[in-house]
């Protein structure tokens, strides 16, 4: 074998960092010894694997179509180095969430995956879900928990439970004690709304379909919590998840409102992998506990 998995590893360091001074000390190595290992690999093998601009590495298109197999092959080794040391436990994961999911979902996740001998570590990244396919496109992230539809030829898109956007407002505002809306009515309102590239506003605008020129859109957040407080606070209405309204309703501090029956906001929550990406042990362990996660649980209304 021409090649060592320290090499693999200065490699993948080095298309992570774009800079092999902190290549080497991810690795713990001397810069010195990264940077002979990057050259070995290039050169028994005559390629280049980077485009250097002064102290930088970009990876160029040869670096770019080997790195995800150099991933999959040191993931294999891994998980067969496991295998060897009879550890069948799952190792530390990069998950990607959304908003809705990440700060109502995937906490309880986190939790039992981490309640293990080993105390695995899990990173969560919040973010929308524009922000959270690129990651793992980047192979940046392990795994992604995305709100919104996707089309992507490198990703692998697994639908995973339904959800609901509700249209809610404040007990004092005058929608609040008014039967189903018209279109008429959501018109006239004034909107605090999930901002552009986020799952939950990809779902609000298929939903009004044909009204999205006339509505009156105060304020684009990027939080949550902030739209429930701007809402609480009669600045407009909104539109989001019932998993994240629930609590809220059940205080009586937000109302849900009855859109139009023609007004659909159903939606799925999916997860995402790089099809080029190994499915470890660890994945499939955070995919079964997902699946296994109890429904939130949501009054009736």
């Amino acid at each position: 074998m021409k090649y060592s998995f320290r090499q693999l590893e200065v490699f993948l360091a080095a298309a992570h960092y774009q800079n092999i001074t902190r290549a080497a000390e991810f690795l713990a190595m001397s810069q010195s010894a990264a940077s002979s290992a990057l050259k070995e690999l290039e050169n028994q093998f005559e390629i280049q694997l980077f485009d250097r601009v002064g102290k930088r590495l970009q990876l160029n298109e040869l670096g770019r179509l080997y790195r995800p197999k150099v991933e999959a092959l040191l993931a294999r080794a891994g998980e067969l180095e496991q295998a060897f040391s009879k550890h069948t436990e799952v190792g530390a994961l990069k998950v990607g969430a959304t908003l809705t999911i990440g700060n109502y979902l995937a906490v309880g996740v986190m939790a039992q995956y981490m309640n293990t001998p080993t105390h695995p570590k899990v990173s969560l990244e919040v973010a929308n879900t524009r922000t959270i396919a690129k990651r793992v496109s980047d192979f940046e992230l392990d795994i992604g928990l995305i709100e919104g539809e996707l089309q992507s030829s490198e990703l692998e898109v697994i639908p995973w439970r339904s959800d609901e956007l509700v249209v809610f407002c404040s007990p004092s505002h005058p929608f609040a004690n008014k039967g189903p809306l018209s279109d008429t009515d959501l018109r006239s309102a004034t909107w605090v709304m999930r901002e552009q590239g986020s799952g939950t506003r990809q779902t609000f605008e298929r939903g009004m379909h044909g009204l999205l020129p006339d509505l009156d859109i105060l304020l684009e957040l990027e939080h949550t919590e902030a739209i429930k407080r701007a809402v609480e606070a009669n600045l407009g209405i909104g539109c989001l998840s019932r998993v994240c309204l629930a609590d809220a309703f059940r205080r009586g501090s937000l109302v849900p409102l009855e859109a139009p029956a023609e007004r659909q906001f159903d939606r799925t929550f999916y997860f995402i992998l790089h099809k080029q990406k190994y499915r470890s042990a660890g994945i499939d362990r955070w995919i079964d506990l997902c699946k296994k996660l109890r429904e939130p649980v949501i009054a009736d209304w």
